[in-house]
C-alpha cells in the first residue's frame, strides 16, 4: 500500500475528505520526524514504537576495490511493532 492508497482507504473508512487526511498524514510524519530528531521515542499503544538507534563509526570494505574505508557514525530510525499489531499480522 502506498501513500495515496492509504489516504483513499482512510477516506473511505472515515467521514474525512482525502485533502484533510493528506494534511493529517503529513503532520503526523513531520511530528514523528521532529520528535526522533530530538532523540525522543514515539509510542503508539498497540501499534508500535519509533526510536533512534546510534550506529558507531566502523571500518568497512569497498566491494569494488576491496579497499578499507571508514564508515561514519550515524543515527538510524527504528520501529518495533506493538503486541496487538504482531498478533493481528500472525
Amino acid at each position: 500500500m502506498n501513500k495515496n492508497e492509504l489516504i483513499n482507504a482512510l477516506s473511505e473508512e472515515t467521514s474525512f475528505s482525502k485533502k484533510d487526511i493528506s494534511k493529517m498524514l503529513a503532520s503526523f510524519t513531520r511530528i514523528v520526524e521532529r520528535t526522533l530528531k530530538k532523540g525522543e521515542k514515539v509510542s503508539i499503544t498497540g501499534f508500535g514504537s519509533y526510536w533512534i538507534s546510534h550506529r558507531p563509526a566502523r571500518i568497512g570494505i569497498n566491494p569494488a576495490t576491496k579497499e578499507r574505508i571508514t564508515l561514519p557514525a550515524i543515527n538510524v530510525p527504528r520501529f518495533k511493532p506493538g503486541k496487538r499489531l504482531r498478533d493481528e499480522v500472525r
